[in-house]
C-alpha cells in the first residue's frame, strides 16, 4: 500500500463510471459518450436524466411514461411547505432551506422498508427526490416574498415550471430553453466535491435522501458551489460602479483582485459548458437587457489575451456565464448554489447507484502525524 500522499485525493482514481467524462486539455464533457454540446442543444433535462439513470437515451414512448413520473411527484407535503415558510421567516440561506427540506422528504416517503440494497427502490426514491427539490425551493422563495406558494403545472417540464412556480408566470420559450439547457451543463461532472461526498454515504449503504443531504452540504461551501453567485455580485458592482467596465476590470486586476469564475480544478481551457452558456446570454441580451452580455464578454477578453490568463490555463468556467444567465431570467442571486444542486441531484443519484452496483465502503487512510509515546498521567497527578 502506497504511503504517498495526495492532498485533497488529487489525481487518486477511487472509481470506475460510465456516467461522465472530462477531458481538461481539450475542453471536452460527455455524458454517457454523449457530447455536452449535442446534449444541451439537442436534449431536455428529462431526457438527460433517463440517460444517467438508465444508461441510453429514451424513445419517446420511453420518455413520456419517465416524465410523467417525475411529474406526478412534484407535489410535496404541507409540513414541508410550513417548514420552508418558518425558515424563510426566519431569514434561513436558501441552501440550508434546501438541506433541510430533502430531509424532509424521506418521512414522506412511501417505500421507506425498502431493502438498502433493492436498487430499483432507490431509483423511485431519486426519481421523488429530484421531482421535488423545485417545488419546494420555489415555495421557499414565495414565503420570502411574502407570496402563497404556486402549485406546479402539469403541463410544464421540470425546468420551466420551477420558473413558473417561482413566479406565478408561465415562461416564454426562450426563458424556458435556456434554464432548460442550464439544468443540463449541470446535471453531473465527475466525481467532484459534492458527487464523492453522496457516493461516500451510498458507500455506507444509508438512503438516497442520506446521500443527497450530503451532497447539498458539501455543494454549499464557498469553495464549490458558489462562484456564480460571486460573479453576479462582481458584475452588479461593475454596473453600479462610476468607471466604464472596461476601465473597472483594468483597476481590479492592478489592484490585485481576483475575478471569480476563471480557472477550474480540472480545465485548463476554456469550459466547454461557458461557451454554450455564452450563447444562451447572447441571445437573452438581444432580447432584453445587454450589458451583463457585454461586461462578461469584455473581462474575458480582457483577462484571456490582455493579461495572458489563457496561456497560464486559466480561463472562463460554467459559473462565469450562468451567473448572468439567471439573473437574467429573474432568478434572485443567492438561489443560484440551490438551483446547481436542483440539477446536480440527477448526478448524484446516478453516482451513488452505479457505486452501489458493486458496493465497498470508502475508507481511505490518514498520514499520523502526532506524538509517540505519550506517558499517561492519572488525572489527579496532571
Amino acid at each position: 500500500m502506497s504511503d504517498d500522499l495526495k492532498k485533497g485525493l488529487e489525481g487518486v482514481l477511487v472509481a470506475e463510471s460510465g456516467l461522465s467524462s472530462i477531458d481538461g486539455d481539450v475542453g471536452r464533457l460527455i455524458y454517457r459518450g454523449y457530447t455536452i454540446e449535442d446534449l444541451a442543444r439537442g436534449a431536455s433535462y428529462e431526457e438527460v436524466l433517463y440517460l444517467l439513470w438508465n444508461g441510453h437515451l429514451p424513445t419517446a414512448d420511453e420518455l413520456e411514461p419517465f416524465a410523467d413520473a417525475l411529474m406526478d411527484e412534484r407535489e410535496v407535503d404541507d409540513t414541508v411547505l410550513a417548514t420552508m415558510e418558518k425558515l424563510a421567516e426566519a431569514d434561513e440561506q436558501p441552501m440550508a432551506a434546501l438541506r433541510t427540506a430533502v430531509s424532509m422528504f424521506s418521512a414522506y416517503e412511501p417505500e421507506d422498508d425498502a431493502d438498502p440494497e433493492d436498487l430499483d427502490a432507490t431509483l423511485r426514491k431519486g426519481r421523488r427526490i429530484t421531482a421535488k427539490i423545485p417545488t419546494a425551493l420555489a415555495a421557499f422563495e414565495r414565503y420570502r416574498l411574502g407570496e402563497e406558494p404556486v402549485d406546479p403545472n402539469p403541463e410544464l417540464g421540470l425546468a420551466a415550471n420551477f420558473l413558473y412556480m417561482l413566479t406565478g408566470e408561465v415562461p416564454d420559450d426562450i426563458a424556458a430553453e435556456t434554464f432548460d439547457q442550464a439544468l443540463i451543463l449541470h446535471a453531473d461532472h465527475g466525481l467532484n466535491a459534492s458527487t464523492f461526498t453522496s457516493m461516500v454515504i451510498g458507500s455506507t449503504m444509508a438512503d438516497i435522501y442520506s446521500a443527497v443531504t450530503g451532497g447539498i452540504s458539501a455543494l454549499s461551501g464557498p469553495l464549490h458551489g458558489g462562484a456564480n453567485q460571486d460573479v453576479m455580485e462582481v458584475l452588479i458592482e461593475i454596473d453600479e460602479s462610476e468607471l466604464d467596465h472596461r476601465e473597472w476590470v483594468e483597476q481590479a486586476t492592478e489592484q490585485g483582485r481576483r475575478i471569480p469564475g476563471f480557472g477550474h480544478r480540472v480545465y485548463n481551457v476554456k469550459d466547454p459548458r461557458a461557451k454554450i452558456l455564452q450563447e444562451r446570454s447572447k441571445e437573452l441580451a438581444e432580447n432584453g437587457e445587454d450589458k451583463w452580455y457585454n461586461y462578461t464578454t469584455t473581462i474575458e477578453q480582457y483577462l484571456t489575451d490582455e493579461k495572458g490568463l489563457g496561456e497560464k490555463g486559466i480561463a472562463p468556467n460554467v459559473d462565469f456565464y450562468s451567473g448572468s444567465v439567471y439573473y437574467q431570467l429573474g432568478i434572485p442571486i443567492d438561489m443560484y448554489t440551490p438551483i446547481f444542486a436542483m440539477s446536480r441531484a440527477g448526478g448524484w443519484i446516478a453516482h451513488v447507484l452505479e457505486y452501489q452496483e458493486d458496493n465497498r465502503l470508502i475508507r481511505p487512510r490518514a498520514r499520523y502525524t502526532g506524538p509517540q509515546d505519550q506517558e499517561f498521567v492519572p488525572l489527579e497527578e496532571r
